[in-house]
């Protein structure tokens, strides 16, 4: 697929996005977080070895899921965010508590202090448009691709789960998308209407 195609999927999904009205963000947001509590170890009242969780937090038009970060750490987890510590560089997670000082990055992101750079075991990735195989389309800075491409390299194995609204399927109204060779797959995408292709197997150390 050539990169105006992927540019002009990304313009339409935008333009959904801006379309959708502030109840169907807000029922997206909870359905996801409702969602989200079942699969994430520790959530459901049961006792979870502590893990490293990657989320993010929400730009205006992404869905919020910050519930489900209060949730994390009140089960013992810990909760890092992305930073771009470096243009065109992999990201970096850094630790986030409730009463952390956040501060806008690049891109308007908001991000936490930069105190240590911590390896995730399973990370919520922001996703703009999705296939049915769960293929991810992001926002074209390949910074999560590039983030990846480094956990692989360096044997590291998190699970990664895309977060859409259900807006972003790429169904044939859109350019056929295929995936490239620098595209990292995920183990799925999780949107409010549920898992693309499946729901994965729960986190091995719960």
């Amino acid at each position: 697929m050539s990169k105006n195609n992927a540019d002009q999927i990304r313009m339409s999904l935008r333009a959904e996005r801006a379309a959708m009205s502030a109840a169907a963000r807000s029922q997206q947001s909870q359905q996801l977080c409702l969602q989200l509590a079942r699969w994430l170890p520790g959530l459901d009242g049961k006792k979870s070895a502590p893990l490293t969780i990657a989320a993010f937090w929400p730009l205006s038009d992404e869905p919020d899921i910050t519930p489900i970060l209060h949730a994390l750490i009140q089960a013992g987890h810990i909760v890092v965010l992305p930073v771009v510590a470096m243009r065109s560089a992999p990201l970096e997670f850094h630790r986030w508590l409730p009463e952390a000082r956040m501060t806008a990055g690049n891109f308007g992101v908001m991000e936490p202090a930069r105190t240590q750079d911590l390896q995730p075991d399973i990370l919520l990735i922001p996703t703009l448009g999705y296939t049915g195989q769960g293929d991810r389309l992001g926002y074209g800075g390949g910074y999560y691709d590039r983030t990846l491409a480094s956990m692989q390299e360096r044997a590291q194995t998190p699970r990664k789960i895309g977060i859409a609204w259900s807006e972003g399927l790429l169904t044939h109204t859109y350019p056929p998308y295929q995936p490239q060779g620098h595209d990292m797959p995920l183990d799925a995408v999780l949107s409010a209407q549920g898992w693309t292709p499946a729901e994965p197997e729960a986190w091995p150390n719960e």
